[in-house]
């Protein structure tokens, strides 16, 4: 498979960002993309006019969603046109930009979630005006600080860090993400202790007070808005039990006085809707509980569809009855909770040999190491975990088995790991005469690496086991499950970006010509940098020649790890004002973007927290869907 990936040349130039490596890319031909996207266009155009038709002229004008979505699509057609006209051979196309609508358009939850970002907005904002004022301030001192002087030894601070007002602006702006802290304060520091002050207390106010300030702030308001999307779902969902309750109570003449509903109307209109099969069910054997009485009244009525705010519990299967009593006996060892502690224990001591093992072999090529030691050990393991599935089959009975996850997992990476082990034992017999690199698709150590790689995968299996880290994980599984609009609006900023950056840098960054062209082992010669700069990093794979490579700079800079690499490299090919798009995108991924994001977490956990503070595992998995934040923008 890795072959796959590799070129003649020993490189992967096909799938390299490096512009050293890179050979001409495949471009489709014209007319190809064109017609996909008019196919998109027409699809739209009709959703257009659907809902246009549905909803009547009047409320269309009153809905910017709508208006804003007619205008995109016409951007679109118009720019395709000149596309078209001009036989693909444009820089510049403008409907790449407004693309990410659609996905906007046609998501409620992305447009919910973008009504909560604008809610937090004006206190965001706040905050980074004094943020500014702050980074102001120092700056200005710290041009003071560190002026010229006289004697050049003196002047490193002033020289790399506050030579001008943008260099002093940039530095500071880098500090307060510490990207490139202490490095800033080092030619200061090493003439006098005392300037390590500046930078500390600018540290202290900007990073550790104001940004997480920032997150207070972003959190209080998403809180908030979370409560006020729960507050008006009931609201809304009470006032269409109240419009069903009219209209069916209107349907019967002679209770209209008392405003009551009958039963079998309530039973015919349940079996009519289309609704999940459980709440479905549920609705309809609360409804049958008044039928003694054959009608319900308003409150009975609104009671019943209380069923909607529960959710599936998922009961287990009786487990399989033995006639033997040495059957039955064994049945209840082997379902014994205690079988599945050692079985996490001898997990343990898999995963802590093969530590041991790799320890031992890191020094050694893979052509120098014994695999067939640690083959051996693995399978003496894989046999136990075999058997440990079998006799779990045969306590629980195969549906009392798969009706937990756990056992799913468990499984399934066992009969993985079997079926490597058979394939393993079919390829190289033991003993073995001949070299294994030489035989098989894949080499020996290539399949133990997988089985290992499995084995340490399968250790997860203790998550459920151990109660605060049940309640971690399904906060995750939670966030994975109900982050489908945050991810959604993220992958929209990062395109935006995406694009407006290869437009403004595209092939900016080229390699000296006096540069030879990297060999495996990543040596040069006939060129040398500055140190910590873009090029002396090796940073060369970064950068807006296309647009993947684009999302792993965007991506970089979000992480705030020598993003000042990119920013002062970019702005000496191309101009100062380059660093506004990187400031920019700063503000929105790692300010935003990532407060929302620890906002997201802390309101999960913090909810589940409180409501599994003195559950059992068990009582952890039934309260999941109570913290469900895709429930709470319905």
């Amino acid at each position: 498979m890795p072959g796959l990936f590799v070129s003649i040349d020993g490189t992967t130039q096909e799938y390299a960002s490096d512009p050293r490596h890179q050979s001409s890319r495949w471009e489709p031909p014209c007319g190809a993309p064109e017609s996909v996207e008019m196919l998109c266009l027409i699809i739209f155009c009709l959703d257009l006019a659907v809902k246009s038709y549905l909803i009547g002229w009047e409320e269309f004008r009153k809905s910017k969603w709508l208006i804003s979505y007619t205008v995109v699509i016409c951007i679109s057609v118009v720019d395709w046109m000149l596309s078209v006209s001009m036989e693909c051979d444009e820089k510049l196309r403008v409907r790449r930009l407004v693309r990410p609508f659609f996905l906007l358009q046609n998501s409620s939850l992305m447009k919910k979630t973008l009504k909560c970002i604008k809610r937090t907005l004006p206190e965001i904002a706040s905050v980074i005006l004094l943020l500014a004022l702050h980074l102001c301030l120092f700056t200005m001192i710290g041009m003071l600080l560190f002026a010229k002087n006289a004697d050049q030894k003196k002047n490193g601070e002033w020289e790399l860090h506050f030579k001008n007002l943008t260099t002093s602006l940039t530095s500071l702006l880098v500090l307060l993400t510490t990207a490139n802290n202490p490095d800033v304060m080092i030619p200061a520091y090493s003439l006098n202790r005392c300037y390590a002050i500046f930078f500390i207390i600018f540290s202290i106010i900007g990073t550790y007070c104001l940004m997480n300030l920032l997150t207070a702030i972003i959190y209080n308001q998403f809180r908030g808005y979370l409560l006020m999307s729960v507050q008006t779902s009931i609201i809304r969902r009470r006032l269409g039990i109240r419009a069903a309750f009219h209209v069916l109570s209107c349907h019967n003449a002679q209770t209209e006085a008392q405003e009551l509903v009958r039963v079998d109307a309530v039973l015919q209109v349940m079996s009519r809707v289309n609704m999940k099969r459980f709440y479905k069910s549920a609705i309809t054997v609360a409804s049958q509980q008044f039928a003694e009485q054959g009608y319900m009244d308003r409150q009975q009525f609104r009671k019943i569809f209380d069923e909607l705010d529960k959710d599936c519990i998922k009961e287990h299967p009786p487990l399989p009855q033995y006639t033997s009593a040495t059957l039955q006996k064994l049945q209840v060892v082997f379902s014994h909770y205690y079988l599945t502690v050692l079985g996490n224990l001898v997990a343990l001591a898999n995963v802590l040999c093969i530590c041991t093992i790799l320890v031992l072999n890191s020094e050694k090529s893979t052509e120098e190491r014994d695999n067939y030691i640690l083959e051996v050990i693995n399978l003496c393991f894989i046999l136990f975990y075999l058997s440990e599935m079998s006799v779990k089959i045969f306590a629980f009975g195969w549906r009392g088995y798969l009706s937990y996850r756990s056992n799913i997992f468990d499984g399934f990476l066992t009969v993985v790991l079997l079926i490597l082990q058979i394939a393993i034992f079919i390829t190289y017999r033991l003993p073995y005469s001949q070299e294994p690199s030489s035989r098989g698709v894949m080499s020996l150590w290539e399949m133990v690496r997988l089985v290992n790689m499995l084995i340490v995968f399968r250790f997860l299996r203790i998550i459920p086991d151990i109660k605060l880290m049940a309640l971690v994980a399904s906060t995750l599984l939670d966030l994975v499950k109900n982050l489908r609009a945050f991810a959604g609006i993220l992958v929209v900023v990062y395109y935006v970006f995406a694009v407006f950056g290869i437009w403004l840098f595209e092939g900016a960054i080229k390699p000296p010509p006096q540069m030879s062209v990297f060999s495996l082992d990543n040596t040069t010669s006939n060129f040398s940098t500055v140190c910590g700069t873009y090029e002396q990093l090796g940073y060369w794979p970064n950068n807006f020649d296309d647009f993947a490579a684009a999302i792993i700079l965007l991506y970089d800079v979000m992480i705030v790890n020598n993003w000042q690499a990119f920013m002062e490299a970019y702005s000496r090919y191309t101009s100062e004002w380059s660093k506004v798009y990187f400031v920019c995108w700063w503000l929105t991924s790692s300010v935003m973007w990532v407060n929302l994001f620890v906002a997201l977490i802390l309101e999960n956990f913090i909810y589940k927290w409180d409501r599994s503070h003195s559950c059992s595992v068990t009582d952890v998995e039934k309260i999941r869907y109570e913290t469900s934040v895709q429930f709470m923008f319905k």
